[in-house]
């Protein structure tokens, strides 16, 4: 009976009663979407924008990002932001900035730790799980992390992911790194070196595997 309790098994829905409980189904569903559209418009959207130094046109947010410290965050137009998304920063840099230019998109569950700069270019796409950070966060040598020493300026360099590019999921892009134009990340690859653009790099480290890869179909109907 306890078993029965804690785990109960469907039981057989008549066949006259599916047409009515689809419709209940679909209402459950929709009343859903409809209140978190409206919890997003009215309580995710002004409180973000109340964190952000600028804020463009047509931004979508999944839910409220966690964003903590001092530096600025600058949102282009039609910007995408998934969930469960965190933007945190150090205190070693005086104006430290994420910049999400026009049409860039993060992925859910991503994590972006900013102590100088950090820049997403249009369209450029972050899919979900990643980790972009443009520090380790502590100091190299042993007994200053020992001593929870702040970061040397040194060893903050910014990142740069331009635009079209592509970093598939669960990656990680380390600090001084830029992505060239249209480049694409394997999922689940740890980036510590430039990627050129319009190539396709995986790994750990990560390493170019293709070159000329994914260029605009613009400029491929012009050199044909």
């Amino acid at each position: 009976v306890a078993r029965k309790i804690v785990s109960p098994t469907a039981i057989r829905v008549p066949a006259f009663l599916k047409s009515s409980l689809r419709v209940l189904y679909e209402f459950h569903f929709g009343v859903l979407v409809i209140w978190r559209s409206l919890w997003k418009f009215f309580y995710y959207h002004p409180l973000f924008q109340a964190r952000c130094a600028t804020f463009g046109d047509g931004v979508v947010i999944d839910s409220l990002p966690f964003v903590s410290g001092h530096f600025e965050v600058y949102v282009g137009n039609h910007v995408y932001i998934g969930g469960g998304v965190s933007i945190l920063s150090g205190s070693a840099v005086a104006k430290p900035m994420l910049v999400l230019k026009d049409r860039a998109e993060i992925g859910w569950n991503t994590s972006i730790a900013v102590s100088k700069e950090v820049v997403i270019e249009e369209y450029a796409r972050v899919s979900y799980d990643c980790r972009i950070s443009d520090s380790d966060g502590h100091p190299r040598e042993a007994d200053l992390r020992a001593q929870n020493a702040p970061v040397n300026l040194r060893d903050i360099r910014p990142v740069r992911i331009c635009k079209y590019a592509w970093v598939g999921n669960g990656s990680h892009i380390m600090k001084g790194v830029t992505i060239g134009e249209g480049a694409v990340i394997g999922a689940n690859s740890v980036v510590i070196s430039d990627i050129p653009p319009y190539s396709l790099a995986l790994g750990n480290p990560a390493e170019v595997l293709l070159r000329n890869f994914g260029r605009p179909s613009k400029k491929k109907d012009a050199q044909t």
